[in-house]
């Protein structure tokens, strides 16, 4: 038997009474589980399969198969649900997750990026649009798609007043030097946004979330973040789609 803490980020049914449940774990990447009787737990049992619960599991392993003896939660984050945009949000986080978090892919940064962004949904500490940026630039470097945001490709600008971000490559130019005439696959931005950046994607743990930027700062950096994701992870999201129309 092995006890592990995650995070669910989907919960499957199986016939009437039975469901899988996907969990990030620190150790172990994203695992699925099957967690038979399902439907008659209740309580502080119950609670802890639930989507988005982040709990204490204990697993059996049979053959290539996982089955949930006991789980224990540790925090459910009730207070998700109490805004449609919020757990829309957040089930759009856990559906990230799934797409690009293999089995046995160690990572604790990756949890505890999730378990941050969720708190801070959660408690409202923090605007949704800059917590989605944070979340999904941070991601990006964690798995290996860090954009090169050290200096412009040419001439090694350190702080250009304008410049064009490259999507694909996730390099930039300062406008002095930047000669793509049809300007695909890049964004035009300023220094405040490149300096959001900087700060996501360098920026120890304990000092991740300890910034602002203006309102116009924000709605760039948010348009950047989330094409820079979709582009890399080479898909579109449904809880995205929906986040989007609230």
């Amino acid at each position: 038997m092995t006890t592990v803490e995650g995070i669910v980020l989907k919960e499957r049914s199986v016939g009437e009474q039975d469901k899988f449940i996907d969990i990030l774990t620190k150790e172990s990447g994203v695992l699925e589980i099957s967690v038979k009787g399902a439907k008659k737990i209740n309580g502080r049992s119950g609670s802890s399969t639930q989507l988005l619960a982040y709990s204490r599991f204990c697993i059996d392993k049979r053959g290539s198969y996982l089955y949930l003896n006991s789980a224990e939660p540790i925090h459910i984050f009730y207070g998700l649900r109490d805004s449609l945009a919020k757990i829309s949000l957040a089930s759009y986080f856990a559906e990230v997750m799934r797409s690009c978090i293999k089995p046995e892919a160690q990572n604790g940064d990756i949890m505890r990026l999730l378990l941050n962004c969720l708190h801070y949904l959660e408690t409202g500490e923090r605007d949704e649009k800059l917590l989605k940026a944070v979340f999904e630039l941070r991601l990006m470097s964690e798995i290996g798609y860090m954009p090169d945001i050290v200096a412009c490709r040419s001439c090694g600008a350190f702080e250009p007043e304008e410049l064009y971000f490259c999507m694909e490559s996730g390099g930039f130019y300062c406008s002095d030097c930047f000669e793509n005439e049809s300007e695909q696959n890049y964004m035009k931005i300023k220094l405040p946004v490149l300096s959001a950046v900087r700060h996501i994607v360098l920026a120890d743990f304990s000092r991740l979330f300890n910034f602002r930027v203006s309102d116009g700062t924000q709605q760039q950096l948010s348009e950047l973040a989330e094409q820079y994701l979709l582009i890399h992870l080479e898909r579109g999201f449904g809880t995205l789609d929906f986040y989007k129309t609230l």
